[in-house]
C-alpha cells in the first residue's frame, strides 16, 4: 500500500469521514454506545472484518465506549487500508449503536 501525504489524507477526511479525527500519522475516532454490550459487539464484527484485512486497530474499550487509531506501521503512516477500515467502522458504529 502506498502512503497518502497529509492533503490527502485532510482532503479524503474531510469528504469520506468527517466525524474523524486525524492526529499526528493516525486517524482516531471515539464512539459511545448505549452499553457493555453493544460495545462489545461492535468490536467483535470488527475483529471478523479486521482479520479478513488483514489489518487491525489500536482500541481501546471502556465500558460503552470504544476508541479507535487506524494507521499503517508497515509505512509510518496512513494508507487507503486504513481509510477502507475506517469506512467499515462507521458502517458497523450505525448498525450497533
Amino acid at each position: 500500500m502506498k502512503k497518502m501525504t497529509h492533503d490527502e489524507v485532510v482532503a479524503y477526511v474531510a469528504q469520506q469521514l468527517p466525524k474523524w479525527g486525524i492526529e499526528d500519522l493516525s486517524i482516531n475516532r471515539n464512539l459511545k454506545f448505549n452499553s457493555f454490550v453493544e460495545a462489545f459487539a461492535f468490536m467483535t464484527a470488527m475483529a471478523i472484518e479486521c482479520e479478513k484485512m488483514d489489518h487491525h486497530p489500536e482500541w481501546f474499550n471502556s465500558y460503552n465506549k470504544v476508541n479507535i487509531r487506524l494507521r499503517s506501521h508497515s509505512v509510518g503512516g496512513l494508507t487507503m487500508l486504513d481509510m477502507k477500515l475506517a469506512s467499515i467502522a462507521e458502517l458497523l458504529y450505525q448498525k450497533f449503536a
